[in-house]
């Protein structure tokens, strides 16, 4: 039985991720089938499986082809509960405060350690962002863009800082954001935002990788809470 909870989550991932917390999957136990995940979730194919493979570059499960999708033995399980906790004591302002005072100095490193494949998935996942069908395919090719750039600092004491960071804001309680419209509009503001960060990090700029990162932030926030 899936909880009423978890099917309101308006995030794939954060669905998805609940839903194997929520199951009690432990480390190497296989998932459904994606058939039974879709209907199980409300989800489509294309959703879950862009979910899927989040979750696996998060290092949380991994797929064998003919066999299914495992969870992954180095899953923290018990952690993502914990993280999870944290997150609904959260507020979305303090959330976005904590993003601003960590993710500039990430996108500094990245800038610094980047390597070329890095950049390259960092690109594919602004493009893909660009090219979504509707707002959930843009949050995850979103989720995916900022992940890339943690990556993309070299750095796994960042990283595991990061994914921690994104555990918690996953399950803070956003509430209703109003859209406008199916999909993002070609000029939504975050993709000259996304544009501005990879560019500097592309040119080794640190100074104006951060500043970029901490810029994309206070807009995201400016639109969230009206506040700078």
């Amino acid at each position: 039985m899936v909880s009423n909870q978890l099917l309101g989550n308006t995030d794939p991932v954060a669905r998805l991720r609940g839903y194997i917390i929520e199951g009690g999957y432990t480390h190497g136990v296989r998932l459904p089938p994606e058939r039974q995940l879709t209907e199980t979730l409300g989800m489509t194919r294309a959703t879950l499986r862009k979910a899927l493979d989040v979750l696996e570059r998060d290092g949380l499960i991994w797929r064998h082809v003919g066999k299914g999708t495992f969870v992954a033995d180095g899953a923290p399980v018990g952690a993502s509960s914990a993280l999870a906790g944290l997150g609904r004591q959260l507020t979305p302002f303090r959330m976005m405060r904590a993003r601003i005072a960590i993710e500039p100095g990430i996108a500094r490193e990245a800038a610094i350690n980047a390597s070329g494949d890095a950049l390259s998935r960092m690109m594919q996942a602004i493009d893909r962002s660009k090219a979504a069908a509707n707002w959930s395919e843009y949050e995850a090719q979103d989720d995916v863009f900022h992940r890339t750039v943690a990556e993309a600092s070299d750095n796994r004491l960042l990283l595991s800082l990061f994914d921690q960071l994104n555990e918690v804001r996953r399950a803070v309680a956003w509430g209703n954001v109003t859209r406008h419209s199916e999909r993002p509009t070609p000029t939504h503001v975050s993709f000259t935002e996304h544009d501005a960060i990879a560019r500097a990090i592309g040119e080794r700029n640190s100074a104006a990788a951060g500043d970029a990162m901490r810029a994309h932030l206070l807009s995201v926030a400016q639109r969230l809470f009206g506040e700078n």
